[in-house]
């Protein structure tokens, strides 16, 4: 018998839709790879792969479908030419490509019956999942952290989509802690890559994402003396390429700043203070070692290679910086970034965090623990990503039934009596900012659509908006009642083009309608001037629903007590208040609205304005 016969013999009336059916994979590593293995033999007829990354050596452990000779290659491409063994009769595209493209727009989403995301960062999976809904094209997402898993089904208006619920932030360091106090391997591997590589060869990055500057308001002083030392390193980045750069950069690092901070006597009470280093002590004692130490990278390297392999690796590093700028067109500055898969980055980072951890007197970490956590690789397990493939397509039987009733939020989980775990798929949150809107597409002339035709011939005549709304896309705020300035301004000075996303909302206090999302459409040929074409259109007129009211708090018994907060309210607007400081009744309204609407407190009048809760 040939495999279609096994398949219409399993699937039975499935196999065709299947057979039929255009997929979308975003992603091909470690979910990815047996993703697409499981949709090939389950009889998918067309897939389409995108990835944006290359074959690295650290996956050849789990992305079975890449081998040796495939490093540096598109993770796509061979995914595609690898993979077509398993089912020869189908159809693959691959795309070494970013998904947040402008040639991936909503409309080639809306070309896929169904969208699996094998993504490994957050702000990738969030565009997905906002592209999948403003096609309508359910979404199978997926994810694993070591034993764990989980995929979930998302339909627009019939699920939760990927931003219902609030997802944990990347964990972020206090900049004093990294700068000064350091007392964890992570703190010197984050100061040796977020700030020194930065500062040397790359933008300054004291207002990276890893530093967290709330936790310094205490420490003015110190953060002063830290932009000092800023400043100093970015001057002796003029003297690289001469001899003496090395030596300026490790002095100043790894001497001088030590040396100021040893100076902080308080800062030492009830620590060991950190130990310079010397720089002529460790050239002599690194004299006969060769930088080839580096290939190395399970082994925690000695002081004197660390002093090595931070000498080679800035002397590579300004090479390629060097050579970058001798060709580089007027006005572009380049510069070098952090790539846990950079050798030369790599390098430069584990030695100097190395190097700084010694001097503070903390355990220093191999070249293979330094890209973990430089990279903020997840510990991946070949066998959670192969189960979670498995229940993808599962899951996807289902879509494609339209079952939606018996899809499942599955959970794999190394504790507890069972491995696999499953819930019910929740319906949308109403409060969702991303799936909860309505949408709607505009065409415009970026060339004279201003904001100001956008405001008032689209949102206010046409789709009868009132004066409480905001205007907004990716980059912040563009109008508001209190910033009317950019309303003579072109959207594509804005940053507004083709395929965008603008947001309205409706600010009014009575029963406003749900956010609105914009979907922008740039004609590939520009209209006339002279045409009566206005410059911002809608495709379509719709109706936008009102949100939810707020069920009402409970009022406490007896009937005679009357709450003062209706009171206060009605003399305010007696007294013409409330419609004063417009920014207030923002931040009235947003504090209410964050709160989850339990355990109302009044103030009642009868008792003299004592604080009754209501337990319900």
């Amino acid at each position: 018998m040939t495999r279609d016969a096994y398949l219409k013999r399993s699937l039975g009336t499935l196999y065709r839709p299947i057979k039929e059916s255009r997929v979308l994979l975003v992603g091909a590593g470690g979910i990815g790879c047996e993703l697409l293995k499981d949709l090939l033999l389950s009889g998918f007829g067309e897939i389409h792969i995108i990835d944006l990354d290359t074959i690295d050596l650290s996956n050849l452990n789990r992305q079975f479908l890449f081998r040796y000779e495939h490093i540096k290659k598109s993770k796509a491409l061979v995914a595609k030419e690898v993979a077509r063994k398993f089912q020869p009769s189908a159809k693959l595209e691959a795309y070494h490509a970013n998904i947040k493209d402008s040639q991936f727009n909503v409309d080639w989403f809306a070309t896929f019956d169904i969208v699996f995301n094998a993504l490994d960062n957050l702000d990738a999976r969030r565009h997905v999942n906002r592209m999948c809904l403003a096609a309508n094209v359910p979404l199978i997402e997926s994810g694993t952290t070591g034993f764990n898993g989980q995929v979930q089904v998302i339909k627009k208006g019939r699920t939760e989509c990927y931003d219902c619920n609030s997802k944990e932030v990347p964990k972020t360091f206090p900049v004093c802690t990294i700068r000064s106090t350091p007392s964890q391997p992570i703190h010197c591997i984050v100061w040796a890559k977020s700030y020194l590589l930065p500062e040397l060869f790359g933008t300054s990055e004291d207002e990276s994402e890893e530093f967290d500057h709330a936790a310094d308001a205490d420490n003015a002083a110190e953060i002063a003396n830290l932009r000092k030392e800023a400043q100093a390193l970015k001057e002796i980045r003029e003297s690289m390429g001469s001899p003496e750069f090395y030596q300026k950069v490790f002095n100043k690092v790894f001497k001088d700043d030590i040396e100021r901070l040893r100076g902080m006597e308080d800062m030492w009470k009830t620590r060991k203070p950190p130990q310079p280093l010397d720089l002529e002590q460790l050239q002599q004692e690194s004299s006969s070692i060769e930088p080839v130490v580096s290939v190395n990278d399970q082994k925690v390297w000695s002081l004197a290679e660390d002093f090595v392999i931070f000498k080679d690796s800035l002397d590579r590093l300004s090479k390629r910086l060097k050579t970058l700028q001798d060709v580089a067109k007027d006005g572009v500055k380049p510069i070098l970034l952090f790539d846990k898969d950079d050798v030369d980055t790599l390098d430069f980072v584990t030695a100097s965090a190395n190097l700084r951890a010694t001097i503070f007197g903390i355990d220093p970490k191999s070249k293979f623990d330094t890209k973990q956590m430089a990279g903020n690789i997840i510990p991946a397990i070949a066998t959670t990503n192969a189960m979670t493939a498995g229940l993808c397509v599962l899951q996807a039987y289902k879509v494609l039934k339209e079952d939606y009733q018996n899809a499942k939020m599955v959970f794999l989980e190394r504790s507890g009596a069972r491995a696999l775990n499953s819930d019910t798929l929740k319906p949308p949150n109403p409060n969702c900012p991303v799936c909860s809107v309505a949408t709607a597409r505009i065409k415009i002339d970026p060339e004279r659509a201003t904001v100001n035709d956008l405001v008032q011939d689209i949102l206010r005549l046409q789709l009868g908006y009132g004066e409480e709304f905001s205007l907004s896309n990716e980059l912040g705020t563009i109008y508001d009642p209190d910033l009317e300035d950019n309303l003579p301004k072109k959207l594509s000075d804005l940053g507004i083009k083709n395929e965008s996303f603008l947001t309205v909302v409706d600010e009014e206090d009575d029963q406003p309608r749900v956010n609105l999302e914009l979907v922008v459409v740039v004609p590939e040929k520009p209209t006339p001037a002279t045409t009566e074409e206005k410059p911002v259109a809608l495709e379509k007129i719709i109706e936008i629903p009102r949100k939810p009211k707020e069920p009402e708090p409970p009022v406490s018994e007896p009937v005679n007590r009357t709450p003062v907060l209706t009171k206060r309210k009605r003399d305010a607007e007696e007294a013409g208040l409330t419609n004063g400081d417009e920014r207030s009744k923002r931040l009235a309204s947003a504090s209410v609205a964050e709160g989850d609407g339990s355990n109302p407190i009044v103030l009642d009048e009868a008792d003299g304005g004592a604080i009754l809760i209501d337990d319900d």
